[in-house]
């Protein structure tokens, strides 16, 4: 499981900025104005070969009795709570306010290691004589940085990485299929892996909420090994009031993150919700190759046209991910588990599957001779060449004379030629253009 390095500090110090700079991509709104970031935001990070998952929280005021400021309050110490590292971030350019001091004592309650930033460190050269004030705050060393820059956050990062639990690595080798099964409370997961496993290896409640981490149940099967990551429910944010349940939530996305398959769990007698389309959703961003498994199949009423009806439902919901497979299942009698093994094999292999260049050009002579590239004003669409750039999922970079010609429509075009010629048709797959003046 990553470790969890929480970005904390009172509003407007640079906390989203610095998170930006770390996990190299812009997740995280940058605002002048104290409050924008309201509520923790997740991105990887990777430094020294430790992987890491940086959490940006909202801005501390310890004494606000400001709704949205109390929330954020308490959203910072949902992190604080769950990290293994805390980084402080405070402003130079304000020194050490009295919010500072209020939110390190807060920190060094929480008896978590603390790494103290000294953010807004613009200039070059030396170390500006102000940041020796930091001291004050009783935190060890502070360490000047410019998140805008980047200056400092190497030595940060050091410093970060020093302080994190001993690295046990993933426990599971490349020969374990990591199956994440995710979905709303209560739908029957805990269930599900019981019966997999044929033992009562997780609790199994009707309350909503019971499983409150990811639980990995490791099962042989034929030639194959899989391991199955129990995930707390995922709930509407709206829904989600306790410190824990929340830490469940930020769990179950880190399961997800480990996964090589999502088995995406519906209760059949609720049918498709929108808070299942965010769940799988996030599973799709993510690029994993995802099952959906609709559970409580038995105790449908039905007739010769039930089950079509039903998926013809799901693949409207479930739209935005039409390559997901359908499986009926029944967590209580077992009913299409084997079915259930088959397409978490076959999803694996498509999403981690290599294809070689020379394939994907002959493909892509036909399909554009099938089908002529676009034409706007005269000027045609020309593809040079395409490459296989990485896997899981697989992600393919074409060449072209003008990004601005490939319309959407035409790559939707080429993606539906490479997952039928190659079967890939159960994994999401990635479509990267570069365009090359010729």
């Amino acid at each position: 499981m990553a470790n969890i390095v929480a970005v904390v500090g009172r509003p407007n110090v640079g906390k989203s900025t610095l998170f930006n700079k770390i996990t190299g991509r812009r997740t995280s709104i940058v605002d002048d104005t104290p409050g924008v970031t309201r509520d923790r935001i997740y991105g990887k990070a990777e430094w020294k070969n430790r992987n890491f998952m940086l959490v940006d929280t909202g801005g501390i005021e310890p004494d606000s009795k400001d709704i949205i400021l109390s929330q954020m309050r308490f959203q910072a110490q949902l992190a604080i709570d769950s990290a293994d590292v805390i980084i402080l971030v405070t402003d130079l350019k304000s020194g050490v306010t009295s919010t500072d001091s209020d939110v390190a004592s807060i920190l060094q309650k929480s008896g978590k290691p603390i790494v103290l930033c000294v953010n807004k460190c613009d200039t070059t050269g030396g170390v500006p004589d102000e940041v020796y004030e930091f001291y004050n705050l009783g935190l060890d060393e502070p360490f000047p940085v410019s998140s805008v820059h980047g200056h400092g956050t190497g030595d940060l990062l050091d410093k970060v990485v020093e302080l994190l639990p001993p690295h046990d690595g993933d426990e599971y080798d490349d020969d374990y299929i990591k199956v994440a099964v995710i979905g709303k409370p209560n739908v029957g997961k805990s269930s599900l892996i019981n019966k997999i496993a044929g033992e009562q290896r997780v609790i199994v409640s009707p309350i909503a909420g019971t499983t409150r981490d990811a639980i990995d149940t490791v099962i042989t099967k034929g030639d194959n090994k899989f391991v199955f990551i129990d995930t707390a429910g995922i709930r509407r944010k709206s829904k989600v009031n306790e410190n824990i349940e929340r830490y469940s939530v930020l769990r179950a996305y880190m399961a997800v993150e480990r996964a090589d398959v999502c088995v995406m769990l519906i209760d059949a007698n609720e049918g498709f919700t929108e808070q299942d389309s965010k769940v799988a959703g996030y599973a799709h961003e993510k690029g994993k190759a995802t099952v959906i498994a609709v559970n409580k199949w038995d105790s449908i009423e039905k007739d010769g046209k039930t089950m079509k009806k039903y998926e013809n439902e799901l693949k409207s919901g479930f739209s935005f991910m039409s390559y997901a497979p359908f499986v009926f299942i029944s967590a209580l009698t077992g009913q299409r588990i084997d079915r259930l093994f088959e397409l978490i094999k076959v999803t694996s292999e498509q999403n981690a599957r290599r294809i070689t260049t020379g394939k994907l050009n002959d493909l892509l002579s036909v399909a554009t001779a099938r089908v002529q590239p676009p034409t706007d004003r005269g000027k045609r669409l020309k593809i040079y060449y395409m490459t296989q750039a990485s896997v899981k999922p697989p992600t393919f970079v074409v060449f072209c004379n003008s990004e601005q010609l490939f319309h959407f429509s035409y790559q939707r075009y080429i993606e539906n030629q490479i997952r039928e010629a190659f079967s890939l048709d159960g994994t999401p797959i990635r479509i990267v253009v570069r365009e090359r003046k010729e």
